[in-house]
């Protein structure tokens, strides 16, 4: 992040030949971009230059992309820059360690509610409210001034906290993760926003590595602390602890932030009342609308109507889109861009199949090798430390440009399937325990590149002015992932678990009928489908911990295998996303017109 005491940057040097150029050509080009152009917008908003002469554009390209490269959109002293990063650190740390901590809460928290039946709903609601938000915010985001924003969100997420801490009943306890989920939600895009704003091109790689460290990291250490607190301190100390905190990050991100601070997408003309009106309402009732319903329908049991209705709810919202919305939700330049919107449906498939491997990687532990179910967490560990790695060592050495990343993408997806088709062969008990932790590693490893490359990507194939719905838009359809993974994914592994037990029980009787009768079996295997901790608990003998060991082996193979087809897929979808974005469109249009100007030239000179 670029830091400087001074609100105006640029070299005398720089200036002077600005000057030079504009002197020069004056009588060419009246309306060219001023010494108060910001250097971010430029690209977007500056008119294309005039292919009268070439000499003209030539030195206007180069003038643009080197120092650009190095400059940010807005500066801010160091001390500011440093209380941003660790607040907006600390925020998205609290987001992913509330996310990850409630898995080893829900038991207790089940229990003292009485919600066994409805347990799942402790999660999903935090990832519907979450999903549904982000776009959303990405738009007020462009409307709005970031350091209000995310106050708003650190406030929502400390008051969800605060609400969840207090339940006394099961649907307040969902009230307060939902409060929760749109806080965390909108502070993941508001740090995107400020990476955007406050980074130059060539370290917004670097710093969004670290955004994703800090999510790693939360969700690594959230899991492991929340289990080890829990018995102490009860569950709801480890939600109102959160919200002291929460405040703490949101109040150093508002007064770190200058007033003057706008974003370069915001519109800083118009009042309060002004801007509210320019809410697209009905866009964003049914977008939300459509998100909630779609993550219903695939939460638990497959719900069709649910799913159904989503469609519908879908159409209507791009209707209002195209035909009603005089500033719509999602700009039309991004719905009728095919990178945009392949790029989005690679990521729902990409962190679906991603998701596998964190649902059913400590299932593998506790089932296949005998981990305690204490210790079987811990295998998300090193992933986690790939996950986080890949993002920062991609961001340090190769993102550190503008431009196309496609040859990128395709590699990290194509090594991401070869990581789980690998895994899906060393999740038995016969592989060492290291080349299995190395081999979840690498997954991390190129699933953080992957999102590092992918985002990068993004924006060079999205119009500057549309970045912040662009990549809030990304972030719903990761979003999207957990819930359509754990449904399809789960669905698989529960089919595939049953029938191996059913065919291993059945060899090991002989084909005739269990000693305890038929009944006493089928009930083993609902038990078992349903416990992975059940298969090392000490109530099965030497020969049916065999069965229940292999019946998870093929299980998982089936799992990760799917998960590789999928991955294939995607990789095919993100294929399709194209290298060429906006800008190249408008290069090649200069290109044309100043080949046209020489033509014309030496065709006067021959005369």
């Amino acid at each position: 992040m670029a830091f400087q005491t001074e609100a105006s940057g640029g070299s005398a040097s720089k200036n002077a030949f600005r000057e030079h150029v504009s002197s020069r050509d004056a009588s060419l080009a009246d309306d060219s971009a001023t010494e108060e152009t910001p250097l971010l917008r430029s690209a977007s908003s500056s008119p294309v230059l005039s292919s009268a002469s070439s000499a003209t554009s030539e030195l206007s390209r180069d003038d643009e992309v080197s120092p650009d490269l190095d400059t940010p959109n807005q500066r801010v002293s160091r001390g500011r820059g440093l209380a941003i990063i660790l607040s907006m650190y600390l925020l998205i740390f609290l987001q992913a360690s509330n996310m990850s901590g409630i898995t080893m809460a829900q038991s207790t928290i089940a229990a003292d509610l009485d919600a066994y039946e409805s347990a799942m709903w402790f999660t999903t609601a935090f990832l519907v409210a979450m999903s549904s938000t982000t776009p959303l915010v990405g738009k007020l985001a462009s409307l709005f001034p970031p350091r209000a924003l995310v106050l708003f969100a650190a406030t929502c997420f400390a008051s969800g906290c605060l609400i969840t801490a207090q339940a006394r009943s099961f649907s307040v306890f969902i009230l307060g993760r939902v409060v929760t989920g749109m806080g965390g939600g909108g502070a993941t895009v508001l740090a995107i926003v400020l990476i955007l704003e406050l980074t130059s091109k060539r370290q917004r790689g670097l710093f969004i590595g670290l955004m994703n460290a800090g999510f790693t990291t939360g969700v690594s250490l959230g899991a492991v602390l929340v289990g080890g607190l829990i018995s102490v301190t009860g569950w709801r100390a480890l939600f109102w602890i959160q919200v002291p905190p929460s405040l703490l990050a949101g109040l150093g991100i508002y007064f770190s932030i200058p007033s003057s601070f706008s974003s370069s997408q915001g519109s800083k003309e118009g009042t309060l009342a002004t801007k509210l009106k320019r809410i697209d309402y009905p866009g964003a009732f049914f977008l939300c609308a459509t998100v909630v319903l779609f993550l219903y329908g695939l939460s638990g049991t497959i719900e069709i109507i649910p799913l159904v209705v989503s469609l519908a709810t879908l159409i209507i919202f791009v209707l209002i889109e195209y035909y009603v919305a005089v500033d719509p939700i999602i700009p039309i330049a991004v719905m009728q861009n095919r990178g945009a919107l392949m790029s989005c449906v690679s990521q729902l498939g990409f962190m679906a199949a991603r998701w596998t491997v964190l649902f059913y990687a400590p299932i593998t532990a506790l089932a296949v090798r005998g981990f305690t179910p204490a210790t079987s967490g811990s295998i998300l560990i090193p992933t986690n430390l790939g996950f986080g790695s890949g993002g920062l060592l991609v961001g340090w050495l190769h993102v550190r440009r503008t431009g196309s990343f496609w040859s990128s993408c395709v590699v990290s997806f194509a090594l991401f399937a070869a990581s789980l088709f690998v895994l899906s062969l060393a999740s038995t008990p016969d592989i060492p325990i290291a080349l299995y932790v190395a081999v979840v590693f690498l997954n991390g490893l190129f699933t953080g590149a992957a999102l590092n490359y992918t985002l990068a990507h993004l924006l060079h194939l999205t119009p500057p002015d549309t970045h912040y719905v662009a990549t809030s838009l990304l972030g719903t359809f990761r979003g999207f992932a957990g819930s359509f993974g754990s449904a399809i994914g789960g669905g698989i592994f529960a089919r595939t678990l049953r029938e191996s037990l059913g065919r291993g029980f059945g060899a090991l009787d002989g084909g005739g009928p269990p000693p305890d009768g038929g009944e006493g079996r089928d009930e083993l295997i609902r038990r078992l489908v349903g416990s992975p901790a059940l298969v090392y608990s000490g109530e099965l003998d030497g020969r049916e911990r065999h069965v229940a060991v292999q019946g998870y082996v093929d299980a998982l193979k089936v799992l990760f295998q799917a998960a590789v087809v999928l991955s294939v897929v995607v990789l095919v979808a993100q294929a399709a996303t194209g290298w060429r974005g906006p800008d190249d469109k408008v290069k090649d249009q200069e290109d044309i017109g100043n080949g046209g100007a020489q033509g014309d030239e030496e065709v006067e000179g021959r005369l």
